[in-house]
């Protein structure tokens, strides 16, 4: 059983950044698809950034490119995202997740649905 804890969130002005952190426990293997997804209020869960633990390898949703950096620290067992020129729109409750891989399905390709575990969420309110 894997726990996630996020922490990290916060109020900021557009342009701002935010870092938020996601401490992981309980883990019995180093092969994860971790990722951050968000919610805003009316508004379905999407994914925002995914890591495959085990390489590295990351992918990003379009409308955060260039913006937002997901990255790990193995020591820790800690995943981050890095938020530079954030935007109203980015204002959404965000979550940390994780799951084994599915077959057949990439860690950023893999919906809400397909991770096991979640976080509690930590909010990000981005004022113009």
């Amino acid at each position: 059983q894997v726990q996630l804890v996020e922490s990290g969130g916060g109020s900021v002005q557009a342009g701002g950044s935010l870092r938020l952190s996601c401490a992981a426990s309980g883990a019995r293997y180093n092969r994860y698809c971790m990722a951050w997804f968000r919610q805003a209020p009316g508004k379905e869960r999407e994914g925002v950034a995914a890591i495959l633990t085990s390489s590295g390898s990351a992918n990003y949703a379009d409308s955060v490119k260039g913006r937002f950096t997901i990255s790990q620290d193995n020591a820790k067992n800690t995943l981050y995202l890095q938020m530079n020129s954030l935007k109203p729109e980015d204002t959404a409750f965000y979550y940390c997740a994780a799951s084994r891989p599915k077959y057949g399905v990439s860690c950023h390709q893999a919906g809400p649905t397909e991770y096991d575990y979640w976080g509690q969420g930590t909010q990000v309110t981005v004022s113009s």
